[in-house]
Formats: C-alpha cells, structure tokens, sequence
C-alpha cells in the first residue's frame, strides 16, 4: 500500500516518547511493531479500531490503545479509526445497533424521542441496554472482520498491481538510438 501517503500523517515516535503525560506506556511505544505499515499490522489495526468504535463505552481510545499494543498492530491507525463513531455518526450508529439487538433478542422496540438521541437513551437506558450491547458487538465484529479482510485484499491486489508493473517496465526495449553526434 501507499506507505508514504500513511507515513506522511502519522505522527513519529520519537515525539510519543517523549510526551509526559503518556508516563508508563512510553516503553511500549518504543516498540517498532506499533508503527510499521505492514499487512498484518494495518489489517489488525483496522478490525481493532472499527470494533470499539462500534462499543458503546466511554475512552474507546485508550481501549484500542490497549489491544493495539498487546497485538502489536499499528497503534495510529487503531486508535484513529476509533473516530469513526464521532458526534456525527455516532447516533446512527447506535440505533442500528439497537435495532439489530432488538431484532435478534425478540424484544419490542422502544421507539426514540423526538428530543433527540442523547435524552431517549438517558431515558431509556434500563430496557436498551442489553440490544444494544448485543447489536454493538456483532455490528463491531463483523466491521472488524470484513475490515481486516479487506485491508488485506487491497493490499495484496496493490502490490500484484505494483509488481506488474515493475515486471512491463523491465520487458520494454530499450529506446532506440540516434546518431545525434553523425552528421
């Protein structure tokens, strides 16, 4: 894949380190595995990330933070891409997550207040919980999964695309000469 489109906004380790306010885990941040872009690490950084940003929890981050670095994927990636449930999506992303649970565990609906999406699960909390537990960790795994297979797919494809290329590049005749000096 494009390493220096990802290498360009990536942030340097070194500068990780050197944060105070990162205290303890500033050991772990020195280990390389955390910051190549390889298949393996970008695949497992995208399933990582997508399924805490499907879990209803506060401090995703530092929980993708957390398997990033016991699996040693790319840290950047799996905690940026823990903002995809943003205040944006994030609303969205829930009441799917409601109605999948809802729909799997047989249990009515409770339909959302027209004050917003924030006050009805205030509200409602005690009788949405558990769908929605339920509809955000199949939603999150099955992100997660169709994720790292894609990632690795498109990277399989890019560098088969990349090596194809290379090989035409090698098969061309050589221009042909002039005899610019010969007259």
């Amino acid at each position: 894949m494009p390493r220096k489109f990802f290498k360009r906004y990536l942030p340097k380790p070194e500068k990780l380190r050197g944060q105070k306010s990162l205290g303890f885990l500033s050991e772990h941040l020195a280990d390389p595995s955390l910051w190549t872009l390889t298949r393996r690490s970008v695949g497992g950084a995208f399933s990582i990330g997508l399924f805490f940003a499907f879990i209803p929890m506060p401090f995703q981050m530092i929980a993708a933070a957390f398997l990033a670095i016991l699996f040693r994927v790319n840290l950047p990636i799996a905690v940026g891409l823990v903002w995809v449930s943003n205040p944006v999506t994030m609303p969205g992303m829930f009441y799917v997550s409601y109605l999948l649970g809802s729909w799997l565990m047989d249990v009515p609906l409770q339909p959302p207040d027209t004050d917003g999406m924030l006050e009805w699960v205030i509200n409602r909390f005690g009788q949405i919980w558990q769908p929605l537990l339920l509809g955000s960790v199949l939603l999150g795994a099955m992100a997660s999964l169709l994720s790292n297979i894609g990632v690795r797919l498109a990277w399989r494809w890019y560098v088969s695309m990349q090596w194809k290329r290379r090989m035409r590049m090698k098969r061309l005749p050589p221009p042909p000469q002039t005899d610019s000096g010969a007259k």
